[in-house]
């Protein structure tokens, strides 16, 4: 019988004819590894029998006693075929995973027990990414059933530590896998004897209660169910009956939530009604209620109210057949598709939720649970499962950290994102990495279930090369985040650092270097010596304010005025238009001109500066030079105003512009201010780490069209700042 060789695995080539099968695998096995071995294999194909799954994943399953080893694997690939051999050696990768959920004691606080919990959700996701055909995972759940049976059978395996660590592991990662692929028959069964090897106490204590045999159980509930099918049918409902007798497990961990004694427990043994319309589920409910005794206080309408998860359903007890508590639920389809492949999910629920943060991994377990059930109705389910690879994690991988910790990354991530994502400071002194113990290039694509060791220096930053989409250093948008945030700092960190210098080159120029910083910043209007820095060295507090402010700090306003500080504001003169346009300032028919130090542009508050040789200057009131020069020369510091300039009246000013360098930047700023019919006349660029910073020299009329034009700037892509010098 031909097979299709799995391509995505790398393993041993197939044969070219097809292979020729031992005619029974279990001799085969036993003539390999004994009879108990095949004793055992026997057992876990027998419970995938059950299963109606396909020949080839019945005889993976009994492989799987023997050793995961290359010579065993070659003898498996010449006896069975590739098909068979790659569910064999899926089955054993799963195996390498085992023992990450140990811990050796409970967690002591809330934020450690939540650590764990989220690290045994990340494991659960982790053994299903890995494998690419999901009759792995079934064939591992009927492996670790049957070594569950042989140790709770064994006086001496229950009292051994290694049992019990098995014991454990089940209960945390194999059972609820079990539970969300809807494999009931194996889940229960997981969960009763991981309880009776790790509570043996308890579990003995629930079964001496119940006092009758499952299947005396299961009896009971066959037979109500025939007598409330009679009573629907009488009443003219089409109803659909399943029941179920609670396992022992399922008692003992209601017992602990509700914290409450078993004989509170009405719902041991329930039966659930699928009916076709909503009013058939409330005439089921009065047919249930007229048959049998209903218990006080155990009625909930989950359809008028449905839960937070939107499950809908009725829920009573009553007291059933030979006076014994029964839970009846009823519901309709879309009800019940809703419950159990939908948001409202049964085994999310009983999991506390935790994997419902991710909408789309539950929406996928869904999915996968609907091939499951279709597989148990179709002629060839083993076909259908064979062609539903896990599809569950086509974006997401999980790797390992030194430690055994599972990080879950973006597909295609590289060492540097797995340094993010593990912390900021890691990704930032990231220098080189191993993977399963070989050094990596940082560009590396990680892969499911490596082990990432990453190599840092002891201080460090990142490089702007990581942020180049086209270096491949980074996949995950978060590491970029990461990235982007650290150089941000860093420029703020060179702002506070200019603000610092300014402010105490100020102090000094003032005689007020005891000044306390606090009285200043408070003094400015600031709530800490950092706002003060930074507004400072953004030029967002200008030299004036400041100066105003330490002398406010230091008292010095309180002084009687200078003279000659007296004499400039009484020498007022109003400026006036001029012949011709031109604008005249400070005393009339005087020569005056532009500093080119700070390019004064109306309606700028203005001063004159009084020259030797060429009339009066015109600076800005806020001009370093003006604020040195009225400390030095007050006497030649005039007042002026700004006349009526000429219609075509234009003058220089200077932007500048800091912006990720990418190709065709300039062009769309300089066509951003021709829209604004701004004349450039001068340009000055410098790139450096992918970032440009632009000095432009343009002509415009008034601060209104130069702050309109730099608002328009801001908005081309890659600008940071834009603002006028």
């Amino acid at each position: 019988m031909p097979h299709t060789a799995v391509t995505k695995r790398a393993s041993p080539a197939p044969p070219a004819a097809p292979v020729e099968r031992p005619a029974d695998a279990l001799a085969w096995i036993e003539a390999r590894a004994g009879h108990a071995a095949a004793l055992r294999g026997a057992a876990s194909g027998e419970l995938l029998q059950k299963l109606r799954l396909d020949e080839d994943c019945v005889i993976a399953a009994q492989l799987t006693v023997l050793p995961a080893d290359a010579e065993t694997e070659a003898a498996v690939l010449e006896a069975f075929g590739p098909e068979i051999t790659n569910l064999f050696s899926g089955v054993h990768r799963m195996a390498t995973m085992q023992g990450l959920s140990k811990s050796s004691a409970a967690p002591t606080t809330h934020a450690l027990a939540a650590e764990q919990a989220q690290q045994t959700e990340a494991l659960r996701k982790m053994l299903l990414a890995m494998v690419d055909d999901v009759r792995v995972v079934l064939i591992k759940l009927a492996e670790r059933l049957v070594s569950l049976r042989s140790a709770a059978l064994s006086t001496e395996a229950r009292r051994n530590d290694s049992a019990q660590a098995e014991a454990r592991e089940v209960m945390d990662v194999f059972a609820p896998l079990a539970n969300r692929l809807g494999v009931w028959q194996i889940k229960w069964e997981l969960e009763d004897l991981s309880l009776r090897l790790l509570e043996p106490a308890q579990y003995h204590s629930i079964s001496r209660f119940l006092d009758e045999t499952r299947i005396e159980r299961e009896a009971y509930i066959d037979t109500t169910k025939a007598v409330l099918r009679d009573a629907l049918e009488r009443a003219g409902i089409t109803g659909e009956i399943s029941g179920r007798s609670k396992h022992i497990y399922s008692i003992y961990d209601k017992l602990k939530r509700k914290r409450c004694a078993i004989e509170e427990l009405y719902d041991i043994r329930a039966l659930r009604v699928i009916v076709p319309e909503m009013k058939d589920c409330y005439a089921t409910l009065g047919i249930v209620h007229s048959m049998f005794q209903p218990v006080p206080g155990e009625f909930d309408d989950y359809i008028a109210k449905p839960k937070a998860n939107n499950y809908r359903s009725l829920h009573t007890s009553v007291i059933g057949p030979h006076n014994r508590a029964l839970e009846v639920q009823i519901r309709t389809q879309d009800m019940h598709q809703s419950s159990e492949f939908g948001v409202a999910a049964h085994w999310n629920y009983k999991e506390g939720g935790q994997a419902a943060r991710d909408a789309s991994f539950a929406a996928k377990i869904a999915s996968l649970r609907q091939v499951l059930s279709w597989g148990k109705e179709v002629s060839s389910p083993g076909e259908l499962l064979a062609g539903f690879k896990s599809s569950l994690f086509e974006e997401t991988i999980f790797v390992l950290t030194p430690q055994g910790k599972i990080i879950d990354l973006p597909k295609d991530s590289t060492p540097i994102d797995f340094a993010y994502a593990v912390h900021s400071g890691l990704g930032h002194r990231c220098r080189g990495a191993k993977v399963d113990g070989m050094m990596v290039p940082l560009t590396t694509p990680l892969k499911n279930g490596q082990r990432v060791d990453i190599i840092t220096v002891k201080e460090g930053g990142p490089s702007r090369d990581w942020l180049n989409p086209d270096n491949g250093y980074l996949h995950s948008s978060r590491s970029r985040g990461k990235v982007r945030q650290w150089f941000n700092a860093l420029d703020s960190q060179e702002t506070l650092s200019h603000g610092r210098a300014v402010v105490e080159k100020d102090l000094q120029r003032h005689g007020q270097t005891a000044l306390s910083l606090d009285k200043l910043a408070q003094e400015a209007g600031f709530k800490s010596t950092d706002d003060l820095f930074g507004a400072v060295g953004r030029a967002e507090l200008n030299t004036r304010e400041l100066d105003l402010s330490i002398r406010k700090a230091a008292g010095l306003l309180e002084a009687t005025p200078d003279p000659q500080a007296r004499e400039v504001h009484t020498s007022r003169s109003k400026a006036k238009s001029g012949s011709g346009g031109i604008l005249v300032v400070g005393v009339d028919k005087l020569m005056t001109g532009l500093a080119k130090c700070c390019k004064p542009v109306p309606p700028d508050p203005i001063v004159g500066f009084v020259t030797r040789l060429k009339g009066i200057t015109i600076h800005r009131h806020d001009c370093s030079n003006v604020i040195r020069m009225m400390a030095q020369e007050p006497g030649r510091i005039i007042t002026a105003d700004w006349g009526e300039a000429a219609q075509n009246e234009v003058f220089s000013v200077q932007i500048e512009v800091i912006a990720s360098d990418r190709q065709g930047l300039l062009r769309d700023i300089s066509d951003v201010l021709a829209r604004e019919k701004i004349n450039v006349t001068a340009v000055n660029t410098l790139s450096r780490d992918f970032m440009a910073k632009m000095k432009f020299t343009a002509e415009v009329r008034s601060i209104d069209q130069l702050r309109g034009a730099l608002v328009q700037v801001t908005q081309v892509k890659g600008v940071q700042s834009a603002r006028r010098n």
